[in-house]
């Protein structure tokens, strides 16, 4: 049985992978930029490997947490369906959730594009 409980902890979840989602995406960028300025400068082949493998891990992350995203997603609309089937239409736990469940399907839309 959906509560209201429920939905606010999916719907912070949800917010919690975008920001996750949001911080690895930059800190990809921000390794790029490092392993590219290593290989500018000519570091030592040791050290642009290792820099190279924090990169891919980085780079990793980034499927997983679009994966664990739209487990979250498709387990916050569920519950969302089912308070809504229980008469509970309204109050701002609901309305936050459908906030969040566009925010993070704007999201989708974005990446795909």
């Amino acid at each position: 049985m959906a509560t209201i409980r429920n939905l606010k902890i999916k719907t912070s979840t949800c917010k919690r992978i975008v920001k996750e989602l949001h911080s690895y995406e930059k800190e990809v960028e921000r390794e790029a930029a490092k392993t590219a300025d290593m290989k500018d400068k000519g570091a030592d082949p040791y050290d642009l490997k290792q820099q190279e493998n924090v990169l891919g891990e980085s780079r990793m992350m980034i499927p997983d947490c679009h994966k664990r995203l739209e487990a979250a997603l498709a387990d916050l609309k569920s519950t969302l369906a089912e308070l809504e089937e229980t008469d509970e239409k309204e109050g701002p736990e609901i309305e936050d959730a459908k906030k969040t469940v566009a925010e993070v399907e704007k999201e989708f839309h974005t990446d795909d594009a």
